[in-house]
This record gives structure tokens, sequence and C-alpha cells, in this order.
């Protein structure tokens, strides 16, 4: 099997308007770091439990991580060195002075540039609203690349903000498990209830009646409680037993890319080449797949394989994979994020007003059915 090195060339034939490549993408295989049988647990969710659908041939798959959780394990990657140095490094600060106030990056918040604290946060909500509607009446990525380019790379979506402006996902990775059975759980608390007189017992008993909460003894934790069915009275679920693959699937999405433009054609190169560079550094990196309790993946060593897509013809096989693509690619990015630095936020940290947080709750919702 050929495998075509990356460079800086490929990297700049990728975001041409006539490049015919549409898109890159990665398939790797993950195991449980437990060793023998492949048991992971899937996310649950409230009215569903697992999302596990049943294919024409009876196979089942579940969804181990979704495309919104995947984007938002992968953003903070710009937090440390040496990525840190890519991208603008903006904090929120919540809570009153006397309380000294939390902060949170611009890289955590779930809308990221879009989210309603950054609406309601004075001095950054101003430029946030600039560059939208740069983006609505202009197609001009520019001021969002100098504010918050990673809401380009994971896509953005100004619902609850004037411009309405919606921008898709360049980089979309998904989790999913084949050909699973479903596995259930059990456990029993053991309380002091056995070691208590008996006189305790009954006006604990009394307690609980007086309350009407006759399952209150065991929700405190005073009377033994067997943990078996869930409050909708199905069986406690217990992760699944994976029979197939464990993939992660990894999309680039070029051709959403090359309709990122900026004024003149020199901005939109630099725009693209920039918005690139970090797509695909998120795309590549090795993050932590600890997922949740009783959900710790890793990657299999031999399980990468980068693809490039062309709108018509063969797929082929690129290295994206490797150190030496890494070290091109950092390069890349590096040379890419210049034309940007000087054009980053002066201040480094801006403070949540909860008064802008009132006025939003007066404002009409922008979204239609449409979107």
């Amino acid at each position: 099997m050929t495998v075509l090195p990356v460079n800086e060339g490929a990297f700049d034939r990728w975001i041409g308007d006539e490049c015919q490549t549409v898109a890159l993408a990665l398939k790797q295989d993950l195991a449980p770091v437990e060793l023998g049988k492949q048991v992971a647990y899937p996310p649950t969710y409230a009215s569903i439990g697992y999302n596990i659908d049943t294919l024409s041939d009876g196979t089942k798959v579940a969804l181990i991580d979704s495309v919104g959780s995947q984007a938002n394990r992968m953003e903070p990657l710009f937090k440390r060195p040496p990525y840190s140095e890519l991208v603008p490094q903006v904090d929120i600060v919540l809570g009153s002075p006397e309380e000294g106030g939390r902060r949170r990056s611009l890289l955590d918040l779930a809308h990221r540039s879009a989210d309603a604290v950054v609406n309601s946060t004075p001095g950054l909500s101003g430029r946030v609203k600039q560059a939208f509607d740069a983006l609505k009446q202009n197609n001009d990525a520019g001021p969002l690349c100098a504010l918050a380019p990673t809401s380009l790379v994971f896509g953005v979506w100004d619902s609850r903000g004037g411009s309405n402006e919606k921008r898709p996902r360049l980089v979309r990775a998904i989790v999913r498990a084949w050909n699973v059975d479903v596995l259930h759980s059990a456990a029993q608390y053991n309380s002091v209830w056995k070691d208590l007189d008996e006189g305790s017992r009954d006006k604990l008993k009394k307690a609980a009646k007086k309350a009407r909460k006759p399952q209150g003894l065991s929700e405190k934790g005073l009377k033994d409680a067997p943990a078996t069915h869930r409050r909708d009275k199905k069986r406690v679920l217990g992760g699944v037993l994976v029979h197939g693959r464990i993939q992660r699937d990894v999309i680039v999405n070029l051709a959403a890319l090359r309709t990122l433009n900026g004024s003149t054609h020199e901005e939109t190169v630099a725009i693209r080449r920039y918005i690139l560079a970090l797509a695909l550094l998120a795309a590549a990196a090795d993050i932590d797949m600890f997922l949740r309790e009783g959900c710790h993946l890793r990657f299999l060593d031999d399980g990468d394989r980068w693809r490039e897509i062309p709108r018509r013809g063969q797929a082929s096989d690129i290295d994206l994979a490797s150190r030496e693509a890494h070290d091109s690619l950092l390069a890349y990015a590096k040379k890419a994020a210049v034309p940007f630095t000087a054009k980053w936020p002066s201040e480094k940290e801006y403070r949540f007003d909860v008064r802008e947080a009132e006025k939003l709750l007066s404002l009409p919702d922008n979204r239609t059915d449409e979107d």
C-alpha cells in the first residue's frame, strides 16, 4: 500500500478553489484499556438510555461518543503549548470580584463565540457581534479568525445573536461500537439499619411516613437499598459487550473550508491556510479517550488510516499520523498564524455581567424551523 507524504505544497493545494479533494478522512481502531472482553459504557440519555441502532441485518451499533462531545474534547488542545501559541487565549471571569470569580476559557464554552456567556460579557460581545456581522454581510471570516478561530474549525451558530449566522464543522468526529450486546448492572447498598435498635428504626419509619417519603430512608442512606432498576422500572444499564470494532471516524471538510473568504484574495488565502492548519492539528491529535466512568479507551498502534477523498475517483492513502507529518504541519501552522497574531484581542480577560444576561432573556429567538 502506497502512502503519500504530506507537506506545505499539499496543504496549499487543499485550500485552492480548483482542488478536487473534498475531504480528508481518518479511521482509528480503539479498544478498552482493560484486557480481555471488550466492554464499554456508552453515554446514557434521559429518555432512551443508550443510543443503539439495529441495522437491517440485525447488527446493533452503539454510539460511544457523539460529534458534539468529540469536538469539546478536541478544542482544549489549543490551551496547551505549543498549540496555545496558535490561537488567542481569552478568559471570561464569572462571579463577583468579592467572590474572586471563576475563569472560563473561550475554548471551553459549549457554543464557542456564540455562547450566551460571551453575549453577556461587555467588551467581548461587541467584537464578537462585529465578527458575525462581517460573516453574514460580506462572507468575511477575517474578524472571527482573529478573535475565535476554533469557532470556524468546530462549527458555530449565532442563534441568539443578531446575525443568526451558522457555520458548519470543518472537523467532525464520532465514536461507534459495532455488533454489541447490552449488559445490565446491579448493586446492593448495605446501611447500618440492622445495627440500629428497634426504637430508632421505629422513629425513622414514622418520620419517613410523616414526610410521605416511603423510599426516603433508602434514598438518605439509612436503610439497605438494592439498585437493580431505574425509576422508569427498566433494568440498570451495565455497558455493552462489543463483538466487532470500536471505531473513531474523523472527517476534515475541505469543501466547507474553501467557502471561507476574506476581504481580499490575499486575506482569503491567509484565512484558509490558518483554519486548515488548526483543523488538521485537531483532527490528527492523540486526545485522551477517557470518555466517562467505565469507558476508558486507547488507540491501537496499527489502527490509523488517513485518506484523501476526491470529488470523483479513488481515495488515496496519505501520511498525517507520523512524527514527520506532525512537525511539518506544526511549522505550517505557526507560519499561518502570523498574519492574525497582531489582530488578537489586547485584553486577555473579560468579566461576565449578569445584567447583560438578563437583557438576553427579553430578546426574540432568531432561530427558525429551517435552521
